[in-house]
């Protein structure tokens, strides 16, 4: 099915297009649009198909699920946490749980659409295919060969997805997570940055500690009270996010924080104290402090600045390549 996807809005500016002024609008897994309620979907692209009645797509948003699309039509534009990508046929978006992104007006949105809800691979796979290393790029742009096996491997994926006849309820389950781990293998390959390789894939401390900052960044800052709480030493814990990330755990919390703070700051309306106590800082003071620590920018003036490209997109950005 062609179309545009999803359904698109009349143009020109709009003060709800950089979110409300509580909050941004969190959506989570549609499960009553899945096949026999798995946690997961798989079908074309079209212009009959949003999120949710209530969600214009076209606003900036986020999502309590993955969406990877694999594009049959553009060039079309996408922005994800302050980055414009602009994308073709044969390209890739992976969309992850908590990032702000929005969907552009007038663009064609063709293709292949994959959503998937946390959850449903095991941790194995969720290790193994990457499915939380926010530091991967969102963009993918695989060669002919790769491109015409990740399309077999999506083809395989919706065929077993709409076969609910063949099998009873829980080995379907069974046999979508395998072709689902399979495709998102060989799209976590390209992804991949040169350096991941000799790191470990199965790197189960890491993991539960990206879980446990992504629970509680917004009151837990401490390194120690992590470790504690995991029951590693420090030295554990900076072994494992170091060989995971590159960076140290505090690094790596502050950068959480940060980038939660640039999003309520850019989409919301909320008083910058109130955007620092959401973030755990109770005491503005404390907040601008260590904002602009990290972004060499103050609040007031990232808030200005990004607020105005959001709203007063004429040109097209330039282009990102993977």
């Amino acid at each position: 099915m062609a179309g545009r996807f999803p359904q698109g809005s009349d143009g020109g500016a709009r003060k709800a297009d950089v979110g409300d002024g509580g909050g941004i609008r969190t959506f989570p897994f549609p499960v009553e649009r899945s096949v026999c309620g798995v946690g997961m979907q798989i079908a074309p692209m079209g212009p009959d198909r949003t999120w949710r009645a209530d969600a214009p797509p076209d606003r900036v948003h986020r999502i309590e699920f993955h969406i990877v699309m694999l594009l049959d039509g553009g060039p079309l534009r996408h922005m994800i946490d302050f980055t414009e990508y602009e994308a073709t046929a044969g390209d890739v978006l992976w969309i992850r749980p908590g990032q702000v992104h929005r969907f552009s007006r007038g663009s064609e949105y063709r293709g292949t659409v994959l959503t998937m809800q946390p959850g449903f691979l095991p941790r194995a796979a969720v290790e193994a295919t990457g499915l939380y290393r926010y530091d991967r790029p969102p963009l993918t742009r695989p060669g002919p060969a790769q491109l015409a096996a990740l399309r077999a491997a999506s083809d395989q994926l919706r065929r077993e997805y709409e076969d609910t006849a063949t099998l009873p309820l829980s080995l379907h389950t069974a046999v979508l997570r395998h072709s689902l781990t399979a495709f998102l293998l060989r799209l976590a390959h390209l992804t991949a940055g040169t350096g991941d390789s000799a790191r470990p894939a199965d790197d189960s401390t890491f993991t539960l500690f990206r879980e446990a900052v992504e629970r509680d960044f917004a009151t837990n800052h401490s390194v120690s009270a992590y470790a504690d709480a995991l029951g590693y030493s420090r030295r554990t814990l900076a072994r494992a996010v170091g060989a995971a990330t590159g960076e140290t755990p505090k690094a790596f919390i502050d950068k959480r924080v940060v980038l939660e703070a640039e999003r309520l700051l850019a989409h919301t309306e909320l008083p910058i104290g109130r955007v620092g106590a959401a973030v755990g800082f109770p005491d503005p003071a404390n907040f601008s402090k260590f904002f602009q620590q990290h972004t060499e920018t103050a609040p007031a003036a990232f808030r200005a600045e990004h607020r105005l490209s959001l709203i007063q997109i004429t040109e097209p950005k330039t282009q990102t390549r993977i």
